[in-house]
């Protein structure tokens, strides 16, 4: 699919119908511009961005993590981590 669009005096584009419905982009959607400057012709490509709270609940979790807040976790998998790391020294 190509569709064009305008860019106006403030530098915004309006998404049109079509690509938004091809992408499933809602209002309050993020999206992505990937731009590739490569030689010859510079193009962009938009996506929509990553819905990271759509993942909440398909990873199981460890029964010793159940219920812990999110410093908690935080501070223990930097934890691990750093252990792992002067481990590996």
């Amino acid at each position: 699919m190509e569709v064009g669009a305008k860019i106006t005096a403030k530098g915004q584009v309006t998404i049109p119908a079509a690509v938004r419905r091809a992408l499933g982009l809602a209002m309050g959607d993020e999206v992505i511009f990937e731009v590739d400057l490569g030689p010859g012709a510079s193009h962009a490509q938009i996506r929509k961005a990553a819905d990271f709270m759509a993942l909440a609940g398909s990873v199981p979790v460890p029964a010793e993590w159940a219920g812990a807040d999110w410093p908690t976790l935080r501070a223990a998998a930097w934890s691990a981590q750093a252990e792992r790391h002067n481990n590996s020294d």
